[in-house]
């Protein structure tokens, strides 16, 4: 069993936020995989399904970003799971946008859900990390994070979250190389 956790805020008003690009993941993931339908459990909206012969709860905190982790290790304990079963989907200032890095640990960059499942299990997790891109100055950050995608990266976003649920299949079985490469493929292609 693993746990695949998408981080973003709860609410129609967020839901194109870049801040939420981790909830548009595990949407196009469950849909491309045929996941059941979204149940309330855990402080969070989850999901269940396989990818491959791996079993996978996709879980979407409805805490807001900055209790993330009550969620994630109610969730985790249920199952009787450690950090090593979670993969956390989330935006990434510090990549260029429409690119996506995976890492196990690594620090927290500001990113108060990461702080937040930090606080509560350690630093040493998996991370889909969905570069979102700086703004170029401190003073445009929180606007940037908080704001909606643009149209013109509309059809760049949909072809990233197509190949993020297309590639998923190597990150459940844990070839995160073989994921972020494939992934870079795809997008390539377009």
């Amino acid at each position: 069993m693993q746990l695949w956790t998408g981080l973003g805020n709860p609410g129609v008003q967020y839901a194109l936020h870049r801040h939420n690009v981790g909830f548009m993941a595990l949407d196009v993931i469950a849909e491309i995989h045929h996941f059941g339908p979204w149940q309330k459990k855990f402080r969070s909206l989850v999901a269940e399904g396989r990818i491959g012969s791996s079993r996978i709860l996709l879980q979407k905190p409805q805490t807001f970003m900055n209790d993330s982790g009550d969620a994630v290790q109610q969730a985790l304990r249920f199952f009787k799971l450690d950090e090593t079963a979670l993969t956390v989907f989330h935006d990434e200032l510090d990549l260029a946008p429409m690119k996506v890095k995976v890492r196990i640990g690594g620090g927290l960059a500001g990113h108060n859900g990461l702080r937040s499942i930090n606080a509560a299990l350690g630093p040493d997790f998996r991370r889909v990390r969905i570069g979102i891109g700086h703004p170029g100055h401190k003073d445009k950050v929180t606007p940037h994070v908080l704001g909606n995608y643009a149209k013109s990266e509309m059809d760049a976003l949909s072809d990233l979250l197509a190949a993020i649920a297309a590639e998923a299949p190597w990150l459940a079985s844990g070839d995160d190389a073989r994921f972020m490469s494939d992934v870079a493929l795809r997008l390539q292609d377009d």
